[in-house]
């Protein structure tokens, strides 16, 4: 991913892809799934875990969640839950049987096996930029999002190994009619990607139109479909103590085909939460933890993730706020919380910033550590992301997957092993004191694998850099998303597969697709 004319591999297999245009090389780190092998940051202690816990469950039985969904409502009153209206109230001993119906750790299989990723345990994937309604670039500035932007952001989310699904739309394409969008967005998706596709829990039909394409693509039978998780949706709480129709009906049909539902309440403390980070954090929770007890109800052992997305705003103007220190703190305590349940966690890698500039790496860059921190395992927004959601960057995709692979390279076992070659007594003692280590054999047997190489950034000091016609990073990584769009290349993807997706696409767009109004 550095543009050099000629480069050395460096960084512990880093260059397991390469695409060459003209001199230029492109290198990146190969597929994985990584694994975090850090224990856990705990701001809490068991006392501070077993409070949030309590007052959660105080929420849910006595103040309860209002479920604006009938068809839900009536299976909480089935189930046993006290129900006044659309106000639903559960106590902690049910709450707690159908959480632990949830297994701790799951997978989703794509059309391309290969990229099948882990939920769970140590494990941590990245999800590209999702949801919002414009985006940025050094070249057309600021504008609402459209279908070819749309489509660059696909390439880019297939292109990069560090990111593992193909989440939400990374722009929303507006210049596509809503009742359709979806049918050509995720043609799009399963087309120009072969990674972990989303759907939107928008209504009946936009669920289970995805769930259809994403069989389709895969060519399985519907029993193949419904036996192991092919795909996701996430859904958000309208925070305060609210779970919307359009949202549950999707996650109920989800969850029936055995399929994940992400659950994520969207508080911001001070807003649509307590201004303290542990009333939030409790309010957080007694939202996700009132929508799994429901699903696990109707089917149970489907598989469930709990989401945080708890932050501060500026209290001068009610603007969200990111990668603050109070974030970090609220996603860190979640993972405590999320991990007494017993279930996957998801974060996001997010940041408040208008540009791509100094702010917005460093409130990413706290974003994403606090996911590491607190034992995330599916990091949504991970690359691409600015303005609090609003805007979508290829550039700061780019420079934010420079970071992820940092994390990854962090997290390699080589960069911390004691072994007594590593340990390098004997080059210690060959070099001695005032030497070097440049050329003794111990470097050079590790030349190719000693560091990590960065892609956006030039290590050449000030004089040399500012001579020799260098661009800062914001320019390099617009060039190199330019480069990538024009050497990319589609996966591979059964023909007899593409043309029965393509006329589904047909057929349900002769229909109407998909209901506006809500």
């Amino acid at each position: 991913m550095t543009e050099e004319p000629t480069r050395r591999k460096r960084a512990g297999g880093r260059a397991g892809m390469q695409v060459r245009a003209g001199t230029a090389v492109i290198d990146q780190m190969p597929w994985r799934i990584p694994v975090n092998p850090d224990r856990p940051t705990e701001p809490l202690d068991a006392d501070g875990v077993q409070r949030v816990h309590k007052t959660a469950m105080r929420i849910l039985r006595d103040i309860g969640i209002e479920f604006l969904n009938p068809e839900a409502v009536t299976i909480l009153k089935q189930a046993g839950c006290i129900v006044t209206g659309t106000n639903v109230r559960m106590d902690e001993d049910f709450v707690m049987e159908m959480v632990a119906r949830a297994p701790s750790t799951f997978t989703i299989t794509p059309r391309n096996p290969d990229r099948e990723i882990i939920m769970g345990g140590n494990h941590m994937v990245f999800v590209n930029v999702s949801s919002p309604p414009n985006s940025w670039d050094m070249e057309r500035g600021k504008r609402s999002g459209d279908f070819e932007t749309f489509k660059e952001f696909m390439k880019l989310t297939q292109y990069f190994n560090c990111i593992h699904v193909a989440g939400g739309y990374p722009v929303e394409p507006v210049d596509i009619h809503a009742s359709v969008r979806h049918l050509d967005c995720l043609y799009e998706k399963l087309t120009l990607t072969d990674k972990v596709v989303h759907a939107y829990s928008l209504g009946a039909e936009r669920v289970e139109d995805v769930m259809e394409m994403v069989r389709i693509a895969g060519g399985l039978s519907e029993a193949e479909f419904q036996a192991k998780p092919r795909m996701y949706t996430n859904i958000n709480s309208v925070s305060p103590l609210k779970h919307d129709f359009p949202m549950l009906d999707g996650a109920m049909r989800m969850a029936r085909r055995g399929q994940p539902v992400v659950v994520t309440p969207f508080t911001l403390a001070g807003a649509m939460a307590p201004v303290t980070m542990s009333g939030a954090v409790a309010l957080s929770i007694a939202e996700a933890l009132a929508a799994v007890a429901l699903l696990q109800y109707i089917n149970p052992g489907c598989p469930v993730a709990i989401g945080t997305f708890t932050s501060n705003v500026d209290m001068k103007s009610g603007a969200p706020a990111f990668g603050t220190p109070e974030y970090m703190r609220a996603t860190q305590m979640t993972g405590q919380l999320v991990r007494f349940y017993g279930v996957p966690m998801r974060a996001s890698g997010v940041c408040a910033a208008n540009v791509p500039d100094g702010q917005a790496m460093w409130e990413t860059s706290n974003s994403l550590w606090s996911a590491v921190q607190s034992g995330t395992n599916m990091v949504y927004h991970a690359a691409g992301w600015l303005e609090g959601g609003l805007i979508a960057s290829p550039e700061k995709f780019v420079m934010d997957c420079e970071v992820l692979q940092m994390i990854q390279r962090y997290f390699e076992e080589a960069t911390f092993a004691t072994t007594e070659d590593d340990l390098a007594f004997d080059a210690i003692k060959e070099v001695g004191p005032g030497g070097h280590y440049f050329g003794v054999q111990h470097t050079q047997d590790r030349y190719q694998h000693a560091f990590y190489a960065p892609i956006c950034s030039d290590w050449r000091n000030y004089e040399a850099w500012a001579i020799d016609g260098a661009m800062w990073t914001q320019e390099r990584a617009h060039r190199i998303y330019k480069q990538i769009l024009a050497e990319f290349e589609a996966p591979a993807m059964n023909g007899d597969h593409q043309e029965e997706l393509r006329q589904f696409v047909a057929k349900r767009k002769q229909e109407g697709g998909a209901p506006t109004d809500f």
